[in-house]
């Protein structure tokens, strides 16, 4: 969490701005150390109120859930139907920046990982209200700020006849319960959200319980908890939706494409209609993913068993795809945001690490959750770079050096489900003992860096969303299921005349070709634009992975400029140089160096790589120096990457 973002949480509602989904919820991965732990989330916890539920992913132990109403003292279980525990060693503290563990060995068992969610009270996110049943009929109050779209309620002190009841907004004349498989139903629904004689539909200050004893029993205690559905409230304008409960129709073989406006990190499901379905609990963090074969890391709320592996579906830029989904009535859902602050510095959002091999798997620190990792060697070996993403799965392995499809290697970058760190297989592309490697990791932002997966459907003009949030500058895309190059655009490609015309591949060394038919116009700040006579962009069944580059202020450029033929500075706007950067001739042949603080930039000779060969690291040429503002380019005949009169394009990040 930023020091800006921070002050804001902290302010709340006191005029210090709209806040962003990190704000106010955050998935954390952690493994238990069989004492005590401070998880440090970012989440004003102490200060704003919220609920932390904590589940065991390598074991079975039971679902925990702690807020700060009940208190530290008290938690409840989503998989039974118990009255809340009391034991101190669970949740022990809220904290302004997260919350601390004690050794309860269902949540911090030594060795054992486990999945936290946290939820911070916020207007048109979440709230968080105990009451007191009265037996016949009543009004609680809430703060939600908005209409409520999910609540759910449990008995407090003693355990409840049926479970967890959920009202959702699909039919506020049914309830589920998020303990049981059971589907949605109306019987007797006014006795459960209404009031004896009808049910009844909350408000933006109130929701109604009725008489039954598992949401109203006379001098029972109570805790709901209330999700908002597309309020707004969040972003720069506060128009920002970030949090949504609707209701999805499979199309019978259990698919179905959710529209939301935004691309989810989170969703809760479950299908309405019953038929022993059981909850759903997905997130990005874990493992939700754009890949074939069942990838997706499963919880399910109503069940204390440990994570399994399944396919059901994946995020997209403006949604999600549910699959695998085998029931025939609505399923409804809970989905949030993924996160949304611009980045302030370029070392959120970038991190270069060098290392030397062990043939053992181990975790490289990078400071930050990484949606792009790749690792080349800087020493001979012809094995290639692993590039791997979040959306396709850690384990889904590409290659800029060539044309080849995707392949699954869980012994190459097999861990991206790491707060601030990449896990580093075995396998001796990534980590053969005595090879010297570099890694380079890069995470989403609007205005940095984007990745968007689609699969081609053939038309021509096809619009791809994305979530850049400005014109993309660079793209980079491969067919994932194809042996096809990379395919590069820049804006500045002819000039900056139709540029959107001409590609450059970033698997050789070629100058820039076109006019072909790769994009059919210019990117927009919400979509790039694919033409069906490039299989690779929108080939019908190829499945594409895109990289989106822009320029944001202080933290990255993606430049070009007009070599001189011996030395000049490259003006990024930074402040305290560049720590990466990617150049390519763009008039003749040439590769795609790159460049990096952790292998050396310095006054004299710097390391450089290619990523578009496997050639061992060349360390014996002055091609660039640093510079305040940026970088310099020098022109010597290694690389030549300042030859008068050419052209050039690239990236840098500060």
């Amino acid at each position: 969490m930023t020091l800006a973002n921070y002050l804001k949480a902290a302010a709340g509602n006191a005029g210090a701005g709209n806040p962003y989904i990190e704000d106010v919820f955050s998935t954390w991965l952690y493994t238990g150390n069989g004492s005590t732990q401070t998880i440090t989330n970012g989440i004003d916890l102490s200060g704003e109120g919220g609920l932390v539920w904590i589940k065991g992913r390598s074991g079975s132990p039971s679902h925990q859930l702690t807020d700060t109403e009940r208190g530290t003292n008290s938690q409840l279980s989503t998989n039974n139907t118990g009255s809340a525990s009391g034991n101190t060693n669970y949740v022990t503290s809220f904290n302004a920046l997260g919350f601390s563990i004690g050794n309860a060995s269902d949540i911090n068992t030594n060795a054992q990982t486990y999945a936290s969610w946290t939820f911070r009270k916020q207007p048109k996110f979440f709230d968080v209200v105990t009451y007191t049943g009265n037996g016949t009929t009543q009004n609680i109050s809430h703060n939600l700020g908005s209409v409520p779209g999910c609540i759910i309620v449990k008995r407090i002190n003693s355990a409840s006849n049926t479970g967890w009841p959920v009202y959702h907004r699909f039919d506020y004349q049914q309830h589920g319960f998020l303990n049981l498989t059971n589907g949605f139903n109306g019987a007797q629904e006014e006795t459960w959200f209404g009031n004896n004689l009808i049910s009844v539909a909350p408000t933006s200050t109130v929701f109604t319980v009725g008489s039954n004893q598992d949401i109203n029993a006379n001098t029972n205690t109570y805790v709901a908890y209330l999700f908002a559905h597309d309020a707004g409230g969040f972003g720069d304008d506060g128009s920002d939706n970030v949090i949504s409960c609707g209701s999805l129709t499979t199309d019978g073989g259990g698919l179905s494409t959710v529209t939301l406006g935004y691309e989810p990190q989170f969703v809760i499901m479950k299908d309405t209609g019953g038929a022993g379905e059981d909850w759903i609990l997905l997130d990005t963090m874990r493992g939700w993913v754009n890949a074939s074969g069942p990838n997706d890391a499963l919880l399910r709320p109503n069940l204390s068993e440990a994570e399994v592996t399944v396919a059901r579906g994946n995020p997209t830029a403006t949604g999600f795809q549910a699959a695998g989904l085998a029931g025939s009535a609505p399923y409804i859902y809970i989905a949030i945001r993924r996160p949304m602050t611009p980045p302030e510095s370029g070392t959120s959002v970038f991190a270069p690490v060098a290392y030397t091999g062990n043939s053992t798997t181990r975790s490289l620190s990078t400071g930050f959750p990484v949606d792009l990792a790749f690792v080349k060697a800087r020493t001979p070996g012809g094995t290639g770079s692993a590039v791997v993403d979040r959306l396709r799965g850690a384990s889904q392995v590409l290659q800029f050096e060539g044309t080849n499809a995707e392949f699954l290697d869980a012994q190459t970058i097999n861990g991206l489900a790491l707060q601030s760190a990449v896990q580093i297989g075995t396998h001796s592309s990534v980590n053969g003992s005595g090879t010297t490697f570099i890694l380079e990791s890069f995470r989403r932002a609007p205005g940095f860096f984007d990745v968007v997966c689609y699969t081609g459907d053939g038309t021509v003009g096809r619009a791809i969303p994305h979530n850049l949030s400005v014109i993309p500058e660079m793209i980079i895309l491969k067919g994932r299921n194809t042996n096809s190059s990379w395919l590069v655009y820049n804006k500045d490609y002819n000039g900056g005349v139709n540029a959107y015309q001409y590609f450059q591949t970033l698997n050789g060394i070629n100058a820039v070709a076109g006019p072909v038919s790769v994009y059919t116009q210019s990117p927009t700040a919400s979509a790039f634009y694919v033409d069906s006579a490039s299989n690779t962009a929108n080939g019908s069944g190829t499945n594409t992975v895109a990289y989106l580059f822009a320029s944001c202020p202080g933290v990255s450029k993606v430049f070009s400029y007009t070599g001189n033929g011996s030395s000049q500075t490259i003006n990024c706007g930074f402040t305290g140089g560049a720590r990466f950067v990617l150049i390519k001739r763009t008039d003749s042949t040439g590769d795609w160096y790159v460049w990096d603080t952790a292998r050396g930039m310095v006054a004299g000779n710097d390391p450089h790589l290619s990523l578009n060969t496997t050639a061992a690291e060349v360390t014996t040429d002055d091609s660039v120096d640093t510079a305040s503002t940026g970088f310099i380019v020098n022109q010597v005949a290694a690389t030549n990457v300042n030859v008068s009169s050419a052209t050039y394009i690239g990236v840098a990040i500060a």
